[in-house]
């Protein structure tokens, strides 16, 4: 088993993000995949942790592990919103949001249960849209301000299936470290 050790892998204990030059129906198909299966992986993880596990940042200066799950469920919430602006307006400029400000509130404080419960509704609504999506609707986009970016609903399912896999791995990856 490797350890990870270094700043960077902790933070991007995956890699970080790297949109596809072209996408494929099967890479579409895994990452509607992975987003369906992603509350049920996520349940199945930190289920298992005691409090005082949840509230242990997965690297130094890191976020806790329950703040890790709560910001999924709001992070995936704004992207369910990015999809339908995308669908329903002509290339919308989203709002962009203080992540670690969200992080702060004491709703992250709350039992982890409460943001598993949003996450499996988020999905659901993510995954029934995608799977639903015609050609020209994977063409449909957002712009992003603060990136500077114009975004496919093809590189969001990447982008969201990624981000999924990439804070699990925050969580599986400490407990790797805790012998779990």
């Amino acid at each position: 088993m490797s350890t990870i050790t270094t700043d960077e892998q902790l933070r991007y204990p995956i890699g970080k993000f790297q949109p596809p030059a072209s996408y494929t129906s099967e890479d579409i198909r895994q990452y509607i995949e992975t987003i369906k299966t992603l509350p049920g992986r996520l349940r199945s993880a930190v289920i298992q942790l005691t409090d005082a596990q949840q509230n242990t940042p997965y690297r130094p200066d890191g976020w806790t592990l329950k703040q890790v799950v709560h910001h999924l469920a709001d992070s995936h919430m704004n992207a369910l919103m990015r999809i339908k602006l995308a669908l329903t307006e002509e290339n919308p400029t989203i709002k962009p949001y203080s992540e670690p400000g969200w992080a702060m509130q004491a709703d992250y404080r709350l039992p982890v249960e409460s943001s598993l419960k949003m996450l499996e509704g988020i999905h659901q609504h993510m995954v029934a849209l995608f799977e639903s999506f015609t050609e020209n609707e994977w063409q449909r986009t957002f712009y992003h301000p603060e990136r500077k970016d114009t975004v496919t609903m093809q590189k969001t399912t990447a982008m969201y299936a990624w981000h999924s896999n990439h804070h699990l791995a925050h969580i599986t990856e400490t407990m790797k470290q805790w012998g779990l």
